[in-house]
């Protein structure tokens, strides 16, 4: 699967991951257990990740980063303009992927 960006939603057992293609494309829209993350990001080729900074986030940044992956934090203030509809974990996810287009 070549993705360009992922988002993802970080929680305490189970993340919304969020990713696009080079065309902006949805293209993985998904839940994945804190047990099956790193498999995951393992199977894909490396492409930017984002996520809301927060006290875990740095610790799969590491993570993330060993893989070869390109990583960046962004505030959850930056993040909240991109949220479309009510507040869920699929929503957050997309709004947290949208900011990482953003300069």
């Amino acid at each position: 699967m070549k993705l360009k960006r992922i988002g993802i939603d970080l929680a305490k057992q189970v993340f919304q991951v969020h990713g696009v293609d080079s065309h902006e494309q949805v293209v993985c829209r998904k839940q994945i257990k804190r047990s099956g993350l790193l498999d995951f990001f393992r199977q894909l080729e490396p492409c930017r990740v984002v996520m809301e900074a927060c006290g875990g986030s740095h610790y799969w940044a590491r993570q993330f980063q060993a893989l070869g992956h390109e990583v960046r934090l962004i505030a959850p203030q930056f993040v909240k303009p991109y949220v479309k509809g009510g507040k869920n974990d699929a929503n957050d996810a997309e709004a947290i992927c949208e900011a990482g287009s953003r300069p």
